[in-house]
This record gives structure tokens, sequence and C-alpha cells, in this order.
């Protein structure tokens, strides 16, 4: 029997699961955060160490009893940076003499995609504190739409949304705009009440942009401003579809919506699955067939198979 492991790292968790050939699940763990551009390239080397020899553990095999590993993680986006990390494992399990035959890092959206299609073609809109769009068409080519950034990006994300809502209260402290339902749940949740407060909580970080994007949603149900605010950051995310369709041959392009402001259930959500439908409605919208980490296990029983 072939053994893979998948893992999936985020900001806050690490998701891992060993699989046989078939995708059945084994064994599945999970540990402590593995954004290594923020926690330091070695303490999240340990991190997987650990989880990889946790999962051979339980089951009772070698780590040479591997076929593959993937680790698709926050951070991973530019191939110098997952090479880094790659290498740092490998040192690391070389100095522990543990032997495996196949390991690569990859980035979170990666896994995500191959495991939204179980490795088929069709496409991913990530929304959460910044926005990107990756895809896989026909031919097996992945594709990329957006993802520059907080500074020149990012267009439909939470960061982009809450920056516009505390746009509108610092014009509205300053007497240059209309009084906002948003600034009273600015308050009640920050205690933002005035512009000096305002300025020191955003620039000492002690407010983060991208929080304050879910009372920008709540105040858009009763408040002009917030919905004009939603309507222009929805119609991004158009434009990042739309320039992704364009790689699809097929009429039909599947789409997963990944992201707790675009996932969930509430106003803005609502607001992009009507426009799509309305103005795009050669777009399926579909949920994840898989978890990025049984993504991962995908993608490293294909590499596994390219030996």
């Amino acid at each position: 029997m072939k053994y893979y492991i998948g893992i999936d790292g985020g900001g806050t968790k690490t998701n891992c699961v060993l699989c046989d050939e078939n995708l059945n699940v084994m064994y599945s763990s999970q540990s402590g955060p593995s954004n290594f551009l923020t926690i330091g390239t070695r303490i999240v080397s340990h991190t997987i160490l650990d989880l990889i020899k946790n999962c051979c553990d339980e089951i009772k095999i070698s780590s040479t009893d591997l076929s593959g590993i993937v680790l698709g993680t926050t951070g991973a986006g530019r191939e110098s940076d997952a090479n880094n990390l790659e290498s740092t494992v490998l040192e690391l399990s070389q100095n522990e003499k543990i032997i495996f035959p196949k390991f690569k890092v990859m980035s979170d959206a990666r896994i995500a995609l191959e495991g939204a299609f179980s490795g088929n073609p069709g496409s991913i809109l990530i929304s959460g504190t910044g926005s990107i769009m990756f895809g896989k068409d026909e031919n097996g080519n992945i594709h990329r739409v957006g993802g520059f950034g907080r500074l020149i990006g990012d267009e439909g994300s939470g960061y982009s949304i809450g920056k516009k809502g505390l746009n509108i209260i610092s014009k509205y402290f300053d007497g240059r705009g209309k009084e906002t339902l948003l600034q009273k749940l600015v308050e009640e949740n920050f205690y933002v009440s005035d512009q000096s407060k305002l300025i020191t909580k955003v620039y000492n970080n002690e407010l983060n942009v991208q929080d304050v994007a879910p009372l920008v949603i709540e105040a858009a149900n009763n408040d002009e401003q917030c919905k004009n605010i939603l309507d222009e950051e929805t119609n991004e995310l158009l434009l990042h579809i739309l320039a992704m369709q364009k790689h699809f041959d097929n009429d039909v392009m599947k789409l997963v919506l990944i992201g707790g402001i675009i996932s969930n259930e509430n106003l803005y959500s609502k607001m992009l699955k009507e426009k799509i439908q309305s103005f795009l409605p050669t777009i399926k919208i579909q949920n994840a067939e898989f978890s990025p980490e049984i993504g991962a296990v995908i993608l490293a029983k294909k590499f596994s198979e390219q030996i």
C-alpha cells in the first residue's frame, strides 16, 4: 500500500492528513501556525517534521514508506521562499536521520485549488484579509489573477473593505463626509470615537484594518455609504472572475468561493453571488469537493508518479 501526507499550513493552525492511494484518510492531526515568513523558517520546519513523525508513529509505518508529502502553506507563493522552507525541512530531517522519498512546498492557494476540484479544471476566488484567484484550465495550466498585496492590490478583500470603511469614518470626523452607522459600530467594538483615537489605533497597529470589514458588511444593511463600498468591492471581484474566464475554453467555468467574507452567508457574499448570476451566467458556483489538505495529498500522489 502507498501512503501520502498532505499538509495545509495557515497563519493560526496547520492541518495534516495521511492517506492511502485511494484518498482514504488513515490519520489526521493539527498543530500551530506555519506562516514561516512571520514566525521563522526553522520553527515551522520543526512543526512540519513533528507532524510527519506523528503520522508515521500513529499508523506504525516508517517515513521511508511514504510515497510523497506536499505542504501548502501561507507565505509560499514565491518559489524562492517555498524552496527555502523545503530545504530547511529536508535539512532537519537529515539531521534526525529521517528520510522520506518526495517532499514539496507550495502555496496554500495551490493545494486549495487542487482539493476544490479533485485535481480537475476549475477556479477558486479567495477573499480574506487579501484577495487572489487561481484557476486550472483544461490542459492543466495554472493561472493566477490578483494577489498584488494591500499596497497595490487586494481589491474585494477584507483589508480593502475595511480601509474604505475607515476612510468614510475619517471624513465624518473631519466634517468632510456624512454621518455613518459604521462609526457607531467601530466605536462600540474598538473604542474609536474621534480623530485622535482613530489615527493612534490604526498606526500603532491596535486596530487591524481588515477587522473593520465585518462591521462594514453589517452596517451596509442600513447605511448607504457602506452599501456603496460593498457594491464597488463586489465589482472588483467580478473583474477577477472575468480575467480568469479568458483562460478557459469551455462555456462553463466552475468556481469555488473561499474566505470568510464571501463563503459565509452575509450581505457581501449575497451581492457577489447575485452579480455573478446576473452578469456572468456561465460561471457555476459550487462547494469545494475536498479540503486543502486532501488537495495536497492529490498533488503528492501526482508528483510521486512523475518520478
